[in-house]
């Protein structure tokens, strides 16, 4: 409970940073005087992982109307606020720089697995890493109490994994310095979110399925 308390705490502060951080894109674009290309692993990074984002949020308001357990139900809200606050700023700078928000490019083209996008339809929908599939959502959809809870924390975490990966690209690859940074922020928070979850399977024994 107390993991889940600072995990609100770092969301509350994600919240109040995120004009700031906005700000400095506009002002200092990736602080070599340039704005990123469409095909840069900024840009890419920026679409992508608002499109991944879009997904947890959805799936975290699913599990608040399908448990009354208060713990899930915290958690669900605080990445479901986390993610659409990072969502909305990623969406910001593609607008801040005048580039699409879709490509014509498959998703993941930027991390070289842009093959993923051609072989979607094979993978039930999940368009990137760790993506739940059309099957899971509905899945989810349909289950209550323990079960849902089980299944969002095991879904939940195959997602943040896949965030986990994205990210540390980002870091990696994009030149933008507060994208940078936003992307190491993601992968401690993903990361510490995953060992809670861990601790909340353990708890309705269940564990994560890989």
């Amino acid at each position: 409970m107390r993991q889940a308390g600072l995990i609100a705490g770092a969301a509350a502060a994600a919240l109040v940073a995120a004009g700031a951080i906005t700000y400095a894109v506009a002002q200092d674009g990736d602080g070599s005087g340039g704005t990123p290309s469409a095909e840069s692993a900024d840009a890419g990074f920026a679409r992508d992982m608002a499109v991944h984002h879009q997904q947890a949020v959805e799936m975290s308001y699913i599990v608040r109307d399908r448990t009354k357990d208060e713990e899930v139900r915290r958690l669900a809200y605080d990445i479901a606020q986390t993610q659409a606050n990072q969502r909305g700023m990623m969406l910001g700078w593609l607008d801040l720089w005048g580039l699409p928000k879709v490509s014509s490019e498959p998703p993941m083209t930027w991390m070289d697995m842009g093959d993923m996008g051609d072989t979607a339809s094979g993978k039930d929908g999940a368009l990137m890493p760790g993506m739940a599939t059309n099957s899971e959502m509905k899945k989810l959809q349909g289950l209550s109490g323990r079960q849902a809870e089980v299944f969002y924390l095991q879904i939940m975490t195959d997602h943040h994994k896949g965030g986990v990966h994205m990210a540390q690209g980002c870091v990696e690859q994009c030149a933008v310095g507060v994208e940078k940074r936003l992307a190491q922020g993601m992968v401690e928070a993903q990361e510490s979110e995953i060992k809670l979850m861990a601790d909340m399977l353990k708890e309705r024994a269940a564990a994560a399925r890989s």
